[in-house]
């Protein structure tokens, strides 16, 4: 078939098919986020015209913006499926690299597709290029090497055969999930080629059950049998997998506690008796004091970071690590007696070997004692009497008044302790917190994705800083019809940032607003609700508890009626927050207050488990 490359990838993209954990068929490549400019609008944009009605596509405003929309995509789909992305050369192009950072360090699969450069070279140098002294083969695209699974610069048609197998592969593979970024040169993609039939013949691709070495498993089981204090950490492969239950089912048949990591929160109701909590520095003291008493950690599914073990710090020096994920790269971290697999798969086998052994009762009944007190601890951190909203009593709210259904996400700042620590969960997988990369402005161009994706009614919940950083994709999904809603918490500034900078003895400085730098004696504030508004969404305010009560309700009710975003914007205190009691790893100068404690608590630091 003879078609230009364009043509050709879009006709391939349309071929893909993928396979959901509950077993419908949908297209793997569901859409496309598009900006264009002289690098992509007459080649892949008149191929993706000639398809209009075959594959949406979708105006973002920024390239970042409609990256991260994307990656949100992939998250609420459990990586089923894959957001496409296209923007001009140059800045747009370099736009979308924080972007391929966040789907990269969450292990979430994203297909960019930046214009290029003329592989001619004959116009050089063009609008928007950069010119390398030293290297007449790089462009500004050689940025995205350092953060894709899977980088090509396709020069000519004919090298489409050999690399969309392997896009294909990266994208949908369990252990190497991730951006994928494919440069196009702006005259390449107009160039012609005759092009075999059989690439576009359609392909399902189903996820992968790797199964786990015997041995292994025989290794894990005997650690198991010999532990008296055992505790399960889920991260998000566990999510991934669609093992969920089968881990909840895996729990009870042996009694061990159950954690969660960021990535792995809401796997588990939190009202299930073997449910301890989130695990970490922005998890719960419940979870958290279970795990420094744990004899063995089996980790499935997570790449252990370092605000899941508190730096290494969470673990009892005399800890038994055993991990059960498909990556082998993260299953062998730390000296950890490594399994390598798919986690529902490797979990039906392993309880299989387990056959009749089960936890001390005594500390089965920890789990469900431990996180009581902290029940209690977020009721007394949630109870209002009057004054300014904290950030837990506004996710209280939201909380109460939310759907089994329904999806909360965050990212940055505060927010992800309090949602992480104090959220209560009562549907599965129904939870995004982007602590990956903890990416300022995930929370609204995530949103949009995930609002595409998922069935029950998005909110994403982030501070002022984050709104201020990244906020034109609100107007792009008022103007697709895309419902969510958004609760933006003003306190004045980085917050979370000043509270790290005072607690550690330092000054207040160029965190809050107060402390900022500014040539005016009143400076200017934000008007939040008005800037909202005017990017198409519906707005409520909230100056209370009760007012944000009804400002959510109203909220919700508003963007599924009006098929738009609404905006609920609330004044917090800046310096209430949920504790866990974990310890985190910064550098502090030896001459500021925290350093004792910092001198304290690294001896701690588990080095290599073995």
């Amino acid at each position: 078939m003879k078609l230009t490359t364009a043509q050709a990838l879009v006709r391939w993209l349309l071929a893909q098919r993928s396979e959901t954990l509950d077993g419908r068929e949908v297209p793997l490549f569901p859409g496309v986020f598009a900006i264009f400019g002289h690098g992509n609008v007459l080649g892949l944009g008149t191929a993706l015209e000639e398809h209009r009605d075959e594959i949406p596509v979708w105006r973002g405003h920024t390239e970042q913006g409609m990256a991260l929309a994307a990656v949100g995509y992939a998250k609420a789909t459990h990586r089923r499926q894959v957001g496409v992305v296209t923007s001009s050369i140059g800045p747009g192009a370099l736009n979308m690299v924080t972007a391929a950072g966040v789907a990269h360090a969450n292990r979430l699969p994203v297909l960019l597709l930046p214009g290029d450069t003329f592989a001619s070279r004959a116009p050089d140098p063009v609008l928007q290029q950069v010119e390398h002294f030293g290297d007449a083969t790089a462009t500004v695209n050689d940025a995205f090497r350092a953060v894709s699974r899977y980088f090509d610069r396709i020069t000519k048609p004919e090298q489409l055969l050999s690399t969309l197998p392997q896009v294909a592969r990266v994208l949908t593979d369990p252990a190497d999930a991730g951006p994928v970024t494919l440069a196009l040169p702006q005259d390449v993609q107009a160039e012609t080629y005759d092009f075999p039939e059989a690439l576009f013949a359609p392909v399902t691709h189903r996820l992968l059950r790797p199964r786990p070495d015997r041995r292994s498993l025989t290794a894990a089981a005997a650690a198991l049998r010999a532990a008296q204090q055992p505790i399960l950490v889920l991260g998000g492969g566990v999510r991934y997998s669609g093992a969920g239950r089968r881990a909840v089912e895996f729990a009870e048949r042996h009694g061990i506690p159950v954690t969660e990591t960021t990535a792995g929160r809401t796997l588990v109701r939190h009202d299930h008796p073997l449910f301890a909590g989130p695990l970490g520095v922005t998890g719960s003291t419940s979870a958290n004091v279970l795990a420094a008493e744990a004899d063995v950690v089996l980790a499935v599914g997570t790449r252990l970071q370092d605000f899941t073990t508190a730096s290494w710090t969470v673990f009892s020096p005399d800890v038994k690590l055993v991990t059960l994920n498909a990556a082998r790269f993260d299953a062998v971290k730390h000296g950890a007696l490594a399994v390598v697999g798919d986690a529902g798969a490797g979990l039906a086998e392993l309880t299989e070997l387990l056959e009749g052994w089960g936890a001390a009762p005594e500390w089965t009944a920890r789990a469900v004692a431990e996180r009581s007190r902290w029940d209690a601890h977020i009721d007394g951190l949630r109870a209002y009497e009057s004054g300014v909203p904290t950030y837990a009593q506004v996710v209280g709210v939201v909380n109460e008044l939310s759907e089994p259904r329904d999806y909360v996400m965050t990212a940055s700042g505060g927010m992800p302790g309090e949602l992480l620590g104090g959220w209560r969960a009562t549907g599965e997988s129904t939870m995004d917190v982007e602590y990956g990369f903890s990416c300022m402005g995930y929370e609204l161009a995530g949103a949009w994705g995930a609002a595409m994706a998922h069935d029950g009614l998005v909110t994403t919940m982030l501070g002022d800083g984050s709104y201020l950083m990244l906020n034109s994709e609100l107007f792009s999904a008022a103007f697709a019809g895309h419902p969510f809603v958004a609760v933006v918490c003003d306190n004045d500034g980085y917050a979370v940032i000043a509270r790290l900078q005072e607690g550690q003895g330092g000054k207040p400085f160029n965190n809050l607003y107060a402390d900022c730098r500014s040539g005016h004696a009143t400076p200017p504030r934000v008007d939040f609700a008005a800037h909202a508004e005017s990017l198409g969404c519906a707005v409520f305010t909230a100056s209370s508890l009760d007012d944000v009560r009804i400002a959510y309700a109203k909220a919700r009710e508003a963007a599924v009626a009006e098929k738009r975003p609404a905006v609920v914007v609330v004044a917090t205190q800046p310096n209430a927050w949920t504790e866990a009691g974990a310890w985190w790893e910064v550098g502090v100068p030896e001459h500021l207050a925290g350093r004792p404690a910092y001198d304290e608590a690294k001896p701690g630091q588990l080095r290599y488990l073995g």
